[in-house]
């Protein structure tokens, strides 16, 4: 019974490792913001309303609720570096799980969002 236990242990061990190593990572902004300097896809997955509000740069929104059904229109980033954001990084790390179950292979979540991009000075898009 004990070896038994082992390898079902072993197994499960096994496949949650798996599982992680496919998560999205974690990123902080300035890493974003050299991802998007590097041609990386920065996708905001805020609502219109916030994304008006402020934004950073060269950002491409598909509102979260959204996503699902706009993956075509990011399709060719499917090989590529993408820095999926929203206001805190709640949302988009539920965004970086739709990219990865959609075969997005090299997602990142960007740790603290828009709000963590303004409180580290870099530059931002404002509603005029």
């Amino acid at each position: 019974m004990n070896k038994k236990l082992s390898f079902i242990a072993a197994f499960m061990g096994m496949l949650l490792g798996a599982n992680l190593a496919l998560a999205a990572q974690d990123i902080d902004v300035q890493e974003a913001q050299a991802m998007s300097k590097q041609g990386a896809l920065l996708l905001d997955v805020r609502e219109l309303g916030e994304y008006d509000e402020v934004h950073a740069p060269n950002v491409t929104l598909i509102p979260l609720g959204q996503l699902q059904s706009r993956l075509n229109e990011i399709a060719r980033y499917k090989n590529q570096p993408i820095a999926v954001m929203c206001r805190s990084g709640r949302r988009s790390a539920k965004a970086a799980e739709i990219l990865e179950e959609a075969g997005f292979s090299r997602v990142s979540n960007v740790s603290g969002g828009i709000m963590a991009w303004e409180n580290a000075g870099l530059a931002v898009v404002r509603k005029q």
